[in-house]
């Protein structure tokens, strides 16, 4: 099976941040033995809108960058044309990418990932076309996946995007404390985090607009540093105000750390209260990660069965399974 992938956003050579679990997907389905080809902006001339902080802040901090959308796209399509003559179908990541799609004649399957749905909630007259063009809408959680639905689509698969299982992980450092990691933005709620840890233990990493808000943060961490920092935590907090998916929710489960998140989108997917992490409200984190942090035997028991559950759930075999799956649909 041919698959061409058109992402609008994919590492590149020495940035290992922009899109990095779309290429774990992909590296994912090639060692499945599928045969892929990425079209991304690193393939042809983005206009300075992607990459950076990603095309929404990019564009929100240089607005007359939308003068450049349509040779942007225009581009994206030729390149996409291109790459896909020999592909069976098309996977395309975020809504924007339906776009090139439709224009290779491929049929495609559209993954939303969350800051696209909450660009077409804004903009349902432009997106609502797109999404209905799809043979197959992805998503990675049931809450992306009513917003699918909401937002015209035929059809729609719920696939967690996998993770990788790192071995089994030793205990936490001492004395206990709570990691934060994630983009220092309002919607990952880093500041419902500050105020909630108050002079509790804790270590955070990340980068982003509020960050001279947060200088005791360590700074972006590649990706491939993070299991230290899972290891070393007792407890992971995802205090997002929005949440598509929850990438750091279940790395930190697969890392058998008990997660404090709010309850909101795909976090409500990822974490069963009470038994693989503890959903709350906002006012609820700071409760909730001290009964933690004092209580090592309840960290245990919650640690190992989240860590149960993303071996089973979150595992890339069983993704892998279910976007083949997919594909042999649509072809």
């Amino acid at each position: 099976m041919r698959v061409c992938v058109l992402t609008t956003s994919y590492p590149r050579p020495g940035d290992e941040v922009a899109g990095s679990f779309v290429a774990d997907q992909v590296e994912a389905l090639r060692d499945a033995g599928v045969e892929v080809t990425v079209v991304s902006p690193a393939d042809f001339r983005d206009f300075g809108i992607a990459y950076g902080g990603g095309i929404v802040q990019n564009l929100r901090a240089r607005p007359w960058l939308v003068a450049a959308l349509p040779l942007f796209l225009l581009a994206f399509a030729r390149a996409a044309r291109r790459a896909s003559r020999s592909a069976d179908l098309v996977h395309a990541h975020w809504l924007p990418s339906a776009l090139p799609a439709l224009a290779t004649g491929k049929p495609f399957v559209l993954q939303l990932w969350g800051t696209d749905v909450e660009l077409a909630r804004r903009a349902p007259l432009l997106a609502r076309p797109l999404v209905a063009r799809a043979r197959i809408v992805v998503a990675a959680s049931a809450h992306l996946a009513e917003a699918a639905r909401g937002l015209g689509a035929r059809e729609v698969r719920t696939i967690p995007n996998g993770i990788e299982l790192p071995p089994e992980p030793g205990p936490p450092a001492e004395p206990p404390h709570v990691l934060y990691a994630g983009r220092l933005s309002e919607e990952k709620g880093i500041l419902e985090f500050l105020e909630a840890t108050e002079g509790l233990p804790r270590v955070i990493v990340g980068d982003g607009p509020l960050r001279t808000q947060v200088p005791e943060t360590v700074g972006f961490v590649r990706p491939a540093e993070m299991g230290g920092y899972y290891t070393r935590a007792a407890v992971v907090c995802v205090p997002s105000r929005r949440e598509g998916y929850g990438i750091v929710a279940r790395e930190a489960m697969a890392f058998g750390r008990p997660v404090v998140a709010t309850r909101v989108g795909g976090l409500v997917d990822a974490i069963e209260d009470g038994v693989t992490g503890v959903l709350v409200e906002a006012v609820g984190l700071r409760g909730a990660v001290e009964w933690l942090l004092g209580d090592a035997g309840t960290r245990a028991r919650v640690g190992a069965a989240a860590r149960a559950h993303a071996a089973e759930a979150f595992a890339w075999p069983a993704a892998v399974a279910a976007l083949t799956e997919t594909y042999a649909q649509v072809c």
